[in-house]
């Protein structure tokens, strides 16, 4: 599960030392910084079957808004798309 969103308010505008993570040091809005993400820990939170199977990174990306989840899954069953018609 991927999410990638604006940069938030906790980020830096301007390269500068933020403790040890190096890729948090970067300049919000002129980089792409991979982070942390605990989305796919709160949907097992809300879906208990889900719990400690999804693994999240995000990608916060140098817009003022907007954000999308990708989420890829790998099925113990086939699916039939056209089940549901």
């Amino acid at each position: 599960m991927t999410t990638i969103h604006a940069y938030t308010g906790t980020q830096s505008l301007v390269d500068g030392p933020r403790g040890k993570d190096l890729r948090a040091s970067r300049a919000a809005a002129e980089n792409i910084i991979p982070h942390t993400t605990g989305a796919a820990k709160a949907i097992g939170l809300v879906i208990p079957e889900l719990s400690g199977k999804l693994k999240g990174h995000a990608q916060r990306v140098p817009v003022k808004t907007g954000s999308v989840t990708e989420l890829v899954s790998i099925l113990g069953k086939k699916s039939d798309c056209r089940r549901g018609e």
